[in-house]
């Protein structure tokens, strides 16, 4: 076995620097770790230009609202910038404990707990919540941070094909009763092509077998239901009908970290055993005050996801118009244009970014490859005819690079 001592002669540098060089090539041309010197809205600062912003998680423009800032800096003159300490030994903030109430009534659930890092809140419940005697059965395009958790679980974790609950039966089928606890995992909206999940179906296949289901809402929340409170609203669902919900403070939102809703019986448990959270710090008062501040602004306020509907069918419309392939989107603010090869959605982005509006490539690994696409993100703050001007932006680049985008 030949002994490495430099790290740039490992293979998976090597091959990291490869596909660098054939997809960005210099900094100068880098479509990602893009500077920003504002809030990521409609709009974002960047080189001292206003620049249209598609690249934002920002679904309900919460982060840069006022009421949401003054609430941030209200909760840090009451308790600093720090929980300074794990939540078990240091003590709560009441503040905190208020937020897990208002997200626990928005969702519809006994109870909730939030984490400072929403991928750190899926790799630490998954990882944990089952052990070497149970299953995991996960959507085969299932976020990253559960994947990692099946990892350290040391459970029988296996894919299903995407969205179909039928593949999922039948696996249940032979499988169920070789296990203590299965747990199922899917998203609410799925990240990379912006479609929805058919929750009511997986509810029927996990009350069939005897199993727990968890949905990621990470890309659901703050987009899909009348007050942005995601499948639960969406589809009208039972309060109890879905096992364990997460969901994120770092995008709708506007702050930062992760939250799990269920049975009390459950959160308490968690709050005493979950790793992830007894031994994290926990969440910064800043973050708390404005995301407190925020699901109450979503819920009172129905004019937020009215926008984001609006802005979704413009887009949608217009996409069509220009004979865009949009993939499975159409009722989410992901909205992907798929490109093909990794290079052409680079070169894309950079023109585009040179041309006032952002976008940035989705390209391999997080998509299969040849599958690459720019993926336009929209807020609720976005105008119909910033979402017009981007897509002439896209066909005029297009045809300057000579890359076809119809099908």
């Amino acid at each position: 076995m030949t002994k490495i001592t430099r790290f740039e002669d490992t293979p998976e540098y090597k091959a990291f620097a490869e596909r660098y060089q054939a997809t960005i090539g210099n900094e100068e041309n880098n479509p990602y770790f893009i500077v920003h010197d504002s809030p990521l809205t409609d709009k974002s600062l960047m080189d001292g230009h206003w620049v249209l912003n598609f690249g934002s998680y920002n679904y309900a423009a919460m982060s840069g609202r006022p009421e949401v800032n003054e609430a941030a800096i209200d909760a840090i003159r009451k308790y600093g910038t720090s929980a300074s300490g794990s939540r078990l030994i240091g003590g709560e903030k009441r503040l905190t404990l208020e937020l897990e109430k208002e997200i626990a009534d928005w969702k519809h659930a006994e109870s909730c707990l939030v984490l400072v890092s929403g991928h750190a809140t899926n790799v630490t419940f998954v990882g944990n919540f089952v052990g070497p005697n149970d299953l995991i059965l996960y959507d085969r395009y299932i976020h990253n941070s559960v994947a990692e958790g099946c990892k350290l679980s040391h459970a029988t974790a296996r894919p299903f094909p995407h969205n179909d609950p039928e593949a999922l039966d039948r696996i249940l089928s032979t499988r169920r009763d070789k296990f203590e606890k299965v747990l199922i995992c899917i998203e609410g909206v799925y990240s990379m092509d912006g479609d929805i999940a058919p929750v009511p179906e997986f509810i029927k296949v996990k009350e069939k077998y005897g199993c727990f289901l968890m949905v990621d809402e990470a890309h659901s929340t703050c987009v899909i239901g009348e007050t942005g409170g995601g499948v639960d609203e969406y589809f009208g669902l039972k309060g109890d009908e879905i096992d364990i919900k997460m969901g994120t403070l770092s995008k709708g939102l506007g702050g930062c970290g992760g939250y799990l809703c269920g049975k009390r019986s459950l959160i308490t448990y968690l709050r005493y055993m979950l790793p992830g959270f007894v031994f994290s710090v926990g969440l910064s008062p800043a973050i708390g005050g404005a995301c407190l501040e925020a699901v109450r602004l979503i819920r009172r306020d129905p004019s937020i996801m009215a926008n984001m509907r609006r802005n979704v069918k413009c887009f949608m419309d217009e996409a069509a118009k220009h004979g865009f392939q949009m993939g499975l989107a159409g009722k989410t603010a992901i909205l992907p244009v798929l490109v093909g090869s990794d290079e052409d959605a680079a070169a894309l982005s950079i023109l585009m970014r040179k041309k006032g509006v952002f976008v940035p490539p989705a390209m391999y690994p997080a998509v299969p490859r040849g599958e690459a696409r720019l993926r336009f993100c929209l807020t609720a703050a976005h105008q119909p005819e910033q979402i017009k001007e981007a897509l002439d932006k896209l066909e005029e680049s297009a045809k300057e690079l000579g890359i076809k985008l119809t099908a």
